[in-house]
């Protein structure tokens, strides 16, 4: 009786169609996700071009996104392996296969290369690691190469059991009969590999019940060998003559076939046995390897460790503990938060940055909790936010083990070394190494200087060419002759379309397009574009551009700010997309033409260098806090001319990362009344995020000094009422707290009030705040002692946050964008601040009728004013009432999307103190030790 037929074209057919089922069902899970294979090839053998399309069809027909990587000939191995090794960082692909053999010119180490292939993707199994695992049995944790994956498949379509049967392969190459021998013997068969050095073959293969040959030697076995009812499958390919074949020749295995079918009891054919099933498997391969990262890489799925904090008392400096605490590699941190390795690039072992890709790999994914930091009208000594914020995520990350993300600002290095001094958090509740975080970090800041400077560059020298030319020549030389003709750049175009004039050919402008085209005609005194630097230098504040000969006499007033307060900071903190930024660099208006139209950096021609100046700062900055929590680091608005807030992108990354049972803490700047008013009116208006909840920050000295205790001054000791007990001075001051509380109340936000206590404080007036707080509408309070016992002094207020978070939100903006100017300003003052009403002076008045024209009316407000009091003066505490809120000026923001009326005046740029922070920072020469930095 003849063996059964195992035709592998049916048993492949079966197997694709269950990969494609896996697939369909990956895609549930994640939309956007998608199994990715390369094939990489050499050269350009027609064998090999027929392997590989095959490869591709079965890849296309199961969903499997295939990509064919041809090399030249030419190639040389470095470039080989160089190709290898960008799939292999590339997240997007999940099997790489090198088609053998290497056609190239060049000697090539085929083990070299196939073993730079990563073990994870090698779909093909060839790996020494991915052998290595299956010679011992790790058959669930490699990846078995394709053929003998194959030839077992077939036999299981037989229903022999492999357990305890005598099998025998012939062959011991490294992609068939080695593997194979492991393959059966790990499935409990008893295994002889048979060779060319064997000396009784036919005996050998005698004695098999299953009998696997891949010598490479037409029909060598025979009929005769072949044990009763044994299970024959044969790898063989071999050419031989055929005069009845039109190519003159046939393919037949390593068996003969017509004598062994007569024998056996099952038979694989040549063709259609076991060459379809090598397909196959190799889809299959890289079907498993997708559903492998599929499963490591859920969003949210952390598998974090924390770092055990040294507590000592007394509590060290900060620097001392940001250095006792050794900082984890930051890839290592990228990849327990859910990162892949290409979508991080390292700036050294302790930051990073993150790539924007991640926001379309994670779009699918449910947004975790979303929780803001602000505070009571602080002391000049600042209350603790960012220490708060820090401690927090320590307490719901490393106590509580949830999944928390915190989001900061990048502080300036003009308070670093200017009166401040670091910005890193403060005790046990820090991010670190505080030294990178408080200076260069990444760049972003100075590539924020360069982008400013270069419009205020561009202004100046416009209007010297503008007031040196005449219309003609100003003309030509926008638009030069290029190999005999003229020709429109894109931001000229745009300029074009802008003025009405639908026209590309530059010849065929008329004069009075020519001149409309080619003049800004800027105002002088109308430019609100300033120079900036990251530094507090006083005598920058005002200053004469202009002076030197070559300028021709054109001179006039301008001024420097800090970087923090240039508008493309801002444009970066509320930016959530490339695309978008460029358009918000676009539209930044630097001044007002004499016929009064608003002046863009696109008008300039200056928008696209902008974008390409900020194309890696738009990239938030991952660092980690002393306890191990991960921390994005991401841009730092001031938080009086701008909105002050860390950037939309961080936070909408962070969300994604925790997934819907975690949390990500931000803070605000100032005051609740000042940073977490924009936060709710600018910064989640344009993020479309809705927070869960608002911690607000408050301390028993600040609130003393609302209830008019004596002045606190920036490097003086505290007055005695500070340090001793003062309940009645307590009380009366908790009226600003109470204030607060409703702010946030307004946009219907559940209020945490976080008690951050200090030594002085006693336990009656640590409950006195709390239950002050309660009374006055929050959520809960609770004392916090973060600073001294990093995340374990936070618990209470993690729990009170995880708590609220769960409690029902209804937030609301504050205001309707459409409404007037001065109404959304009276809004804020009257709602926010407890004014009667406002005054809009002659300046502001006219600003107003200005930007009203200019269509810039339905910006949201961003209100400029000390955060030192509710209203416009900085002496007044407690809730001050019965006042006028004077708004001296508005100017408007329009790339990043809000107008601020300025309330009083302040300087944008700080000035030195007598004995600056710069005396104690110094630098080990040794060991590169950064000393006094705080």
């Amino acid at each position: 009786m003849s063996a059964q037929i195992i035709s592998g074209k049916e048993v492949s057919a079966k197997v694709r169609e269950g990969l494609k089922k896996d697939v369909e069902q990956m895609k549930l899970q994640d939309p956007n996700f998608k199994p990715g294979l390369v094939v990489l090839q050499v050269g350009d053998r027609d064998d090999s071009n027929l392997y590989i399309s095959m490869k591709l069809k079965a890849a296309a027909e199961i969903g499997i996104n295939a990509t064919h990587m041809r090399l030249p000939e030419t190639a040389t191995e470095e470039e080989v392996l160089h190709s290898i090794t960008e799939v292999n960082e590339n997240s997007s692909f999940h099997g790489l296969i090198v088609q053998l053999p290497l056609d190239s010119i060049h000697k090539m180490d085929t083990e070299k290369v196939t073993n730079a292939v990563a073990p994870e993707k090698d779909v093909d199994g060839l790996t020494s690691i991915n052998a290595g695992k299956l010679s011992r049995g790790d058959l669930g944790d490699c990846f078995i190469p394709c053929t003998p994956n194959g030839c077992m498949e077939l036999i299981r379509q037989t229903g022999v059991s492999v357990a305890g049967k005598k099998a025998v392969v012939i062959g011991r190459s490294k992609i068939v009969g080695a593997p194979m021998h492991d393959l059966l013997l790990w499935n409990n068969a008893t295994v002889t590999t048979c060779h060319s050095k064997t000396t009784d073959l036919p005996g050998e293969v005698g004695r098999a019940d299953i009998l696997v040959v891949g010598i490479g030697k037409a029909e060598m076995v025979k009929g005769e060998w072949i044990k009763k009812g044994a299970v024959v499958i044969d790898c063989g390919i071999n050419h031989v003559p055929d005069e009845t074949k039109a190519s003159g020749k046939r393919v037949v295995g390593d068996v003969h076939y017509d004598s062994a079918k007569e024998q056996a009891g099952f038979i694989t054919p040549v063709p259609g046995g076991v060459g379809p099933m090598t397909v196959a498997m190799l889809m299959a391969n890289t079907v498993l390897s997708a559903k492998r990262f599929l499963g490591s890489h859920q969003p949210g799925k952390w598998n974090i460790t924390y770092t055990k904090l040294n507590l000592q008392k007394p509590v060290p400096s900060d620097i001392v503990i940001s250095r006792s605490c050794v900082p984890k590699p930051i890839d290592g941190l990228a990849r327990e938060v859910g990162l892949l390795s290409d979508e991080v690039e390292l700036y050294g072992k302790t930051k990073a940055k993150v790539q924007l890709s991640i926001i379309k790999r994670l779009q699918a994914q449910p947004d975790g909790k979303y929780v803001v930091v602000t505070g009571i009208t602080p002391t000049p000594l600042g209350e603790g936010k960012s220490t708060t914020t820090i401690g927090l995520v320590q307490a719901l990350g490393a106590q509580m083990k949830l999944n928390v993300f915190a989001c900061v600002r990048q502080p300036s290095q003009g308070p670093t070394f200017g009166i401040k001094g670091g910005a890193a958090g403060g005790g046990y509740s820090q991010v670190i190494p505080m030294e990178e975080f408080n200076l260069h970090l990444t760049g972003d800041i100075h590539a924020i200087t360069a982008s400013n400077n270069l419009v205020s560059a561009a202004i100046d020298a416009r209007m010297f060419h503008e007031s040196t030319q005449t219309d003609k020549a100003l003309y030509n030389r926008l638009v030069p002759l290029i190999g005999g003709q003229r020709k429109f750049c894109p931001i000229q175009i745009n300029r074009l379309r802008k003025l009405g004039i639908e026209k590309t050919d530059p010849s065929t402008l008329t004069e009075e397009e020519i001149t409309r085209f080619a003049r800004l005609d800027i105002e002088p005194s109308s430019i609100t574009w300033h120079r900036v630097l990251d530094t507090n230098d006083r005598f920058l504040r005002k200053i004469t551009i202009g002076q030197s000969p070559t300028e021709k006499g054109f001179t006039r007033e301008a001024q420097f700010d800090i970087t923090v307060a240039s508008e493309i900071m801002a444009v970066l903190a509320l930016t959530s997309s490339m695309e978008d930024m460029r358009q918000r660099l676009a539209k930044m208006v630097v001044a007002t033409s004499r016929g009064g139209a608003p002046v863009t950096t696109e008008d300039l021609g200056v928008s696209g260098a902008l974008t390409v100046l900020m194309k890696d700062a738009i990239k938030p900055n991952l660092m980690q806090t002393l306890e191990g929590t991960p921390v994005f680091v991401h841009a730092g608005p001031f938080a009086n001319i701008a909105h002050g807030n860390s950037s939309i992108l961080a936070d909408k990354i962070a969300l994604k990362l925790v997934g819907p049972e975690g949390f990500v803490v931000t803070e605000a700047g100032f005051g609740a009344d000042i940073g977490m008013e924009k936060f709710f009116n600018i910064k989640c208006r344009y993020s479309g995020l809705r927070p869960h909840v608002v911690v607000l920050v408050a301390t028993v000295r600040a609130l003393k000094m609302h209830g008019g205790g004596p002045t606190v001054t920036a490097g003086m000791p505290l007055p005695k009422e500070y340090i001793e007990e003062n309940l009645e001075l307590l009380e009366k001051g908790c009226s600003n707290m109470r204030k607060q509380i409703e702010n946030a109340q307004h946009f219907g936000v559940p209020v945490v009030v976080a008690v951050n206590a200090f030594k002085a404080d006693t336990e009656l007036e640590l409950d006195l705040v709390c239950s002050m707080a309660k009374a006055a509408g929050a959520f809960d309070a609770v004392r916090c002692s973060h600073w001294a016992e990093g995340g374990a002094g936070a618990v209470a207020l993690g729990q009170a946050v995880q708590r609220a978070s769960e409690a029902p939100s209804k937030f609301k903006f504050l205001y309707d964008l459409e409404l007037p100017i001065a109404d959304k300003i009276r809004i804020i003052a009257q709602k926010i601040y407890g004014a009667d009403d406002i005054e809009l002076l002659p300046e502001a008045q006219h600003k107003v009728e200005l930007y009203t024209k200019q269509g810039f009316s339905n910006l949201p407000i961003c209100m400029a004013k000390t955060h030192l009091s509710l209203s416009h003066e900085a002496d007044k505490k407690g809730v001050p009432s019965g006042f006028i809120l004077p708004i001296r000026d508005i100017r408007a923001s329009v790339g990043s999307g809000f107008l601020f009326p300025l309330v009083g005046t302040m300087p944008t740029i700080p000035g030195l103190p007598t004995r600056p922070c710069f005396y104690d920072i110094d630098l080990d020469p040794e060991t590169e030790q950064v000393n006094g930095l705080f």
